[in-house]
């Protein structure tokens, strides 16, 4: 049997985070809810997403991720694991880009 599956998006300085993670409850810390085994890719070939690099830079080690209540935009529970992202809040534009990035067009 599945466990279910969460995407959360959440606001941290000024950029709008997507995990995904397999528990979501509240916390016994007021005001904060508690994000538990968050879900990341597993790239064994040559082709690597920066985004979920620096996402498992940043919360790989994390047993438990305690987010301020005012801080969640949205939790969705979906089927599957889509992409994960880091945005920039004001432009919703991605902070994290692929190497390298073609030329804009003329």
């Amino acid at each position: 049997m599945s466990k279910t599956l969460y995407k959360i998006i959440f606001l941290n300085h000024g950029k709008v985070y997507e995990l995904f993670a397999r528990q979501v409850g509240n916390s016994d810390l007021w005001g904060f809810i508690e994000v538990a085994e968050l879900v990341f890719d597993v790239h064994d070939g040559i082709v690597v997403d920066p985004t979920e690099e620096r996402l498992r830079d940043e919360f790989g080690d994390t047993r438990v991720l305690y987010l301020p209540m005012q801080s969640i935009v949205r939790v969705e529970a979906v089927e599957k694991k889509g992409q994960s992202a880091i945005r920039d809040a004001a432009t919703g534009e991605k902070v994290v880009t692929p190497f390298p990035i073609p030329p804009k067009p003329r």
